[in-house]
């Protein structure tokens, strides 16, 4: 089902997939998963965040791969605002100190790239 404003996508799962997805094969598997998705109306997203365990996960995508980096660094600046209550640039300094950028993929024209901050440095 595609519901446009969803930003939600579910599938193409991979048993094995280095961080960049260089061309189009990775080892393909069918998954069997269980999620909680919580649809926040009050407070919209200009793309999908991610919630580990471990890790709060914010996305960029765009053509060019610069741009997919800022694009999930501004998205984690937001985040670290609008859910921790960080300065703006409290929340930059903070990302250029602790958030892990890692390109999810390569292959295609749209080139994604996720910014990974640890949980534990709010405990």
């Amino acid at each position: 089902m595609h519901v446009p404003g969803a930003l939600l996508s579910i599938g193409d799962g991979h048993a094995a997939q280095g961080d960049g997805e260089v061309t189009g094969t990775a080892i393909e598997t069918s998954l069997s998963t269980t999620l909680q998705i919580t649809l926040r109306k009050k407070k919209p997203l200009r793309y999908a965040r991610i919630e580990t365990p471990t890790h709060m996960i914010t996305i960029g995508l765009d053509e060019d791969l610069d741009e997919a980096a800022r694009i999930a660094t501004r998205e984690m600046i937001d985040y670290l605002v609008t859910e921790k209550g960080l300065t703006r640039d409290d929340a930059y300094v903070l990302c250029s100190a602790a958030v892990d950028l890692r390109v999810s993929q390569n292959v295609d024209v749209t080139k994604g790239v996720h910014a990974m901050l640890a949980k534990s440095l709010f405990r």
